[in-house]
């Protein structure tokens, strides 16, 4: 943070050269009135540490709150010895900046016309003009009047409408003998001065953006996140900085009143898409106030506390947000906990801050979140793959069973055959999913969050509440008294499997997105199951055909249940051929081994049509994966070791004898699979266009420039 502007004696004056100020914007000066108390203020009302002191005050790395380092910085630059300065004025009281007041005070040993004691206090503007009763101009205390008040709004929101962050200045000089280095201060019972002060000035700093921040928000905007600001700064700092990172792009009531020349009044919620709430309206919100602004898409909540923040969190988990809460103090702590994912920073974070969270950012960026995102959506798209192409292989596995037990026919895959599918190739495979890379070029982050909040979303929430409400009032009208021990026990009766609000809860429809549903159990059922078993099941019978048997010759050959082992006797086929029980063994094993390699074969073909959501399935994203490769030959390899080593024959029951011209039978139905995979597409791309994320105007995708650097330089 760097100091930009301050505001003393109704003059503003620019702390460097900018471009931006106003033609009346005065150069800084040490000797021009209120900036000698504005640097004593920011040096001496400060708890900044140096990690260093023994080398020139430039090259020292200071540690402490990023305000005060600002000011510091700031300070330093105009005081010829700055650790001197503040030895010569020792600190007598102090009261640090919290949360609640808003303000610093410090009283110092520093000698005056009347006394020997000093008061500073610095902090939020409103809160430290509330104690001011006169203000410095040129040297002379002025009593505060409402031309000062309107020249102090301007100069306020000037500085505010800019993004920066204000502080406000004041000071008391503490008269002898009522105040002395002797006197007892005590903040507990308000023994301090406390009122009465001389207003300084307004001291303005800029917090850049960092690096990334606004396209790491854009981008979370165009995954369907919301993101919302919760900060203690002025609401319009807080909106101004909105702007600049892509969380405010559109009007709130304000702006547009003043567009329009319209009465804020006269301005409907419904005509804005921003809302900027400040914290002293939090506390009495109501809930349907609560609603409306969780409905907006831009949401920024200014002069906050933390226990604001955490009502912010209660509330939007409320409506059944999935909240993630960034934060690094102490005060962070319990909305940190209370998140669905609390994150904290590991640069800048306290000790508790991290033991309340969930996860941690290394590098305390805020861009880092995005990858984050990307990364769980994908695993879960992953995940969600393998699922899938791991039971498309159980349709040809169980309906070959069935028809071995209600036709019967020879049964067309053992169950050590089953045993090598399940454990062995599809367990390869199946763990190169976890390499998968995103399927377009912007991968999932247009998509909308898989348990979306919308009306409907909203209005389950609020019904299933409601019957929960409605049961257990009727269950506490059957009895007279409940005793406080039985009533929890009573309030999880109503998600008991018994209850009518249970099953209507269960049965009610969700746009949310589960890792199995309906699509999923229908392509690995229906749709590829039902080829993979067609293909397994045309090539067991062609197999069979080739080496003499008919499909009635196999149902007449099972139900005798004398054939196809080596003691079997010949058997007449449906051309009057003797086939031999050796010719019945090699047969049976060649039929097995060609239904264990069908659903092998077509499921090398499973693995890219699992992949084709958005794209066909074919292309670099979709065959990139290498591990795929490798799993398919693992699978390759040991089907072939199976099938093919005559000694493993007697576990497998394989053949030798098996031609490679049959493995194209399993191939025709894996492009079969290949081409519905692409059919599947078209259908289903009005579907994945309605859930993808509309194109948001004015997002600004470019880098946010480092300014503050090149003019730190200068």
């Amino acid at each position: 943070m760097t100091v930009t502007n301050i505001w003393s004696g109704e003059k503003m004056y620019s702390a460097f050269q900018s471009n931006n100020d106003n033609e009346d914007t005065l150069p800084f000066s040490i000797d021009a009135p209120g900036m000698r108390e504005t640097v004593d203020i920011a040096a001496l009302n400060s708890r900044v540490k140096f990690d260093k002191t023994d080398v020139p005050f430039d090259q020292r790395q200071i540690l402490g709150d990023a305000t005060e380092t600002g000011l510091t910085r700031f300070a330093g630059r105009y005081l010829p010895d700055y650790d001197g300065h503040q030895k010569k004025h020792p600190k007598v009281f102090e009261i640090p900046f919290n949360s609640t007041n808003k303000w610093a005070l410090v009283i110092l040993n520093k000698k005056h016309e009347n006394g020997d004691l000093t008061s500073y206090i610095k902090g939020a503007p409103e809160r430290v003009l509330a104690k001011c009763t006169t203000y410095l101009k040129d040297g002379k205390m002025l009593p505060i009047t409402d031309e000062f008040r309107k020249e102090y709004d301007e100069a306020y929101n000037y500085m505010a409408s800019r993004g920066h962050r204000v502080i406000a200045n004041a000071q008391k000089l503490l008269s002898s003998p009522e105040y002395n280095p002797n006197t007892p201060f005590a903040k507990t019972d308000g023994n301090y001065p406390s009122a009465e002060y001389c207003f300084i000035s307004l001291t303005s700093l800029e917090d850049p953006p960092k690096h990334g921040v606004r396209e790491a928000i854009g981008t979370l905007r165009m995954a369907g996140i919301k993101v919302m600001m919760v900060t203690g700064d002025h609401p319009k700092t807080a909106e101004a900085i909105a702007r600049k990172i892509n969380l405010i792009l559109g009007e709130t009531r304000e702006t547009l009143a003043d567009k329009t020349g319209r009465p804020i009044e006269e301005i409907y919620d419904d005509e804005v898409e921003a809302v900027v709430v400040h914290g002293d309206d939090i506390d009495s919100l109501q809930g349907w106030q609560w609603d409306q602004i969780f409905a907006k898409q831009e949401i920024v909540f200014a002069r906050t506390s933390p226990q604001h923040k955490l009502e912010i969190v209660k509330r939007a988990q409320a409506l059944g947000h999935i909240v993630g809460v960034t934060g690094d103090g102490v005060n962070d702590s319990p909305a940190l906990k209370k998140a669905d994912l609390g994150i904290a920073m590991n640069i800048s974070g306290s000790d508790v801050s991290k033991e309340a969270a969930n996860m941690i950012l290394l590098d305390d960026n805020f861009a880092s979140t995005v990858k984050g995102v990307a990364e769980g959506r994908q695993i879960f798209v992953n995940l969600k793959r393998s699922i899938q192409y791991t039971i498309s292989h159980s349709t040809p596995e169980v309906i070959p069973q069935l028809l071995y037990v209600v036709v019967p026919i020879p049964l067309p895959l053992s169950a050590i055959l089953i045993l090598v599918i399940d454990l062995g190739f599809e367990l390869f495979v199946a763990l190169s999913f976890a390499w998968d890379k995103p399927e377009t070029e912007d991968g999932l982050m247009r998509m909308m969050p898989r348990k979306p909040v919308n009306d409907n979303s909203i209005l389950s929430i609020k019904k299933r509440a409601l019957r929960r409400t409605k049961t257990l009032r009727r269950d506490t009208e059957t009895q007279q008294i409940i005793p406080p021990s039985k009533l929890s026990n009573l309030k999880s009766r109503i998600q008991a499997p018994f209850t009518r609000a249970f099953w209507e809860d269960t049965l009610e429809r969700t746009e949310g997105e589960t890792l199995v549903d309906g699509k999923l159990l229908s392509y690995a059922y229906l749709e590829a199951g039902v080829i993979e078993m067609l293909g397994a099941l045309v090539s067991y019978f062609v197999v069979f055909f080739k080496n003499g048997f008919s499909p009635s010759d196999l149902r007449r050959a099972q139900l005798d249940g004398s054939f196809f082992t080596k003691s079997s006797p010949d058997f007449v086929n449906y051309k009057g051929e003797l086939l031999s029980a050796s010719k019945q063994v090699d047969a049976f094993g060649q039929a097995q081994s060609i239904v264990y390699l069908s659903v092998f074969i077509i499921q090398c073909f499973n693995v890219f049509a699992v992949k084709a959501k958005f794209s066909y399935p074919f292309g670099k994203s979709i065959v990139g994966n290498y591990y795929n490769f490798l799993g398919i030959l693992a699978g390759a390899c040991l089907g072939m070791f199976i099938i093919y080593t005559p000694p493993l024959h007697v576990v497998f029951g394989g053949s030798v004898h098996l031609s490679p011209l049959y493995w194209l039978i399993p191939v025709a139905f894996g492009v079969l699979l290949l081409a519905w995979a692409s059919v599947r597409v078209v259908l289903m791309r009005k579907s994945i266009e309605h859930s993808r994320v509309k194109d948001i105007k004015g997002l600004m995708m470019f880098p946010t420039m480092r300014t503050m650097s090149m003019r730190s330089k200068h």
